[in-house]
């Protein structure tokens, strides 16, 4: 199979971009698997890139060469904004060519793209054909002008059908599907199929476990930071926090104030994959919906269980009482006593919930299982 991935990098790394280089090494191993990407700048260039969004002429030459070059038999599209924009969708169907779009965040909902703003879930804009409220608060970078010509670049392309152009939407949770079918989306659910992200199996070595909890991640508002320094501040329960970010520094104090709390830094992949195998849970108290945390995956990966907010793609991935426990969104208290319970906890019970997280990686999020699913829904749309 010839398959083209088209993606389109921000200015800063991030998860998207990990998953477009994982997914494209996997299939390169079978396939011939060709790449086109570009890239977000910074000051009058990336003005300039978001002003020709909504239909980026130079962007569409660009994938119309890589096609004619290529002759692939599908592209998958991993990210369009801004540098390429919805063009690509356009170009590709004129080339006859069948197109799968993963759905790697909300964007094409709301312009905030995370559904998330001013320090709580933000979902207005959901249900309304065209999002003023989100454009009156600037949810995109907090600019008002910006916001809206982010929402009139995917409510010109939802006018003249060129999201309805895209064969298979690659949704990453059941929670997600349902976001875009309960939605003026627009989109009719056979054109969706839900495909977790994945990860390689992790080269630990066994060890025992500790009586320790860890969060990992970006240091930021929606990611839940002040709810989980509240639920171990005055405590007994020792936490260790890997990652950097804008709330660094009240990371950081509270790690001076509080010696159960330990701020490690940021870590490279090996060194939180130790870390994993070595702490009793993962806490994961993100405020927001999140798309397909990665860092639960590799929990998954390490037989490490979870303590998770209850909201977006949390409840689809973690298991109530078998691969971890679930409280509610944003409240501290409510993290706390989950956090007692697993204190009280016995070891052959928490082993036990450690084995059914390590299951479910072996289920449903290893590059064998992915690479499987990704074929299948290339050879449904070269065959439609």
């Amino acid at each position: 199979m010839r398959i083209l991935i088209i993606h389109n990098h921000y200015q800063s790394s991030g998860g998207e971009d990990a998953v477009f280089e994982q997914e494209k090494s996997l299939l390169s191993t079978t396939e011939v698997v060709a790449s086109l990407t570009f890239q977000n700048r910074k000051s009058w260039k990336g003005a300039w890139q978001t002003l020709w969004s909504p239909w980026n002429i130079w962007a569409g030459r660009r994938v119309k060469k890589a096609i004619q070059a290529h002759r692939p038999d599908v592209i998958h599209i991993h990210n369009l904004h801004y540098a390429i924009g919805p063009i690509a969708i356009r170009v590709a169907k004129r080339q006859g060519i069948p197109v799968v779009m993963t759905l790697h965040n909300y964007r094409l909902l709301c312009p905030s793209a995370t559904l998330f703003h001013q320090g709580k879930p933000f979902t207005d804009s959901i249900h309304v054909r065209f999002p003023w409220k989100a454009i009156r608060l600037g949810v995109h970078a907090g600019s008002m002008a910006k916001t809206f010509w982010l929402a009139f670049t995917v409510w010109l392309h939802k006018k003249i059908g060129t999201w309805q152009m895209v064969d298979r939407y690659i949704a990453l949770t059941d929670f997600a599907k349902r976001l875009f079918l309960d939605s003026t989306f627009g989109v009719p659910a056979n054109q969706f199929t839900v495909k977790p992200n994945f990860v390689t199996e992790p080269n630990l070595r066994p060890m025992k476990r500790q009586p320790h909890f860890l969060f990992i991640g970006r240091l930021t508002e929606e990611k839940g930071i002040a709810v989980l320094l509240e639920a171990f501040m005055d405590s007994n329960l020792l936490l260790r926090i890997a990652g950097d970010g804008p709330l660094k520094g009240a990371v950081v104090n509270a790690s001076k104030k509080y010696t159960n709390i330990t701020y490690l830094g940021r870590l490279d992949r090996a060194a939180i994959g130790a870390q994993l195998a070595e702490c009793s849970a993962l806490i994961f108290p993100s405020i927001w919906y999140e798309g397909m945390p990665m860092t639960i995956i590799e929990a998954f990966a390490a037989g490490t269980p979870m303590i998770a907010s209850d909201i977006g793609a949390m409840p689809s991935m973690v298991a109530e009482g078998r691969s971890g426990y679930l409280f509610p969104a944003g409240n501290a208290s409510a993290l706390r006593k989950k956090i007692q319970q697993w204190f009280h906890t016995d070891e052959a019970a928490k082993a036990q919930l450690g084995s059914i997280a390590r299951q479910e990686y072996e289920r449903r999020y290893t590059p064998e299982k992915n690479k499987t699913l990704l074929l299948g829904i290339y050879a449904a749309v070269i065959q439609r």
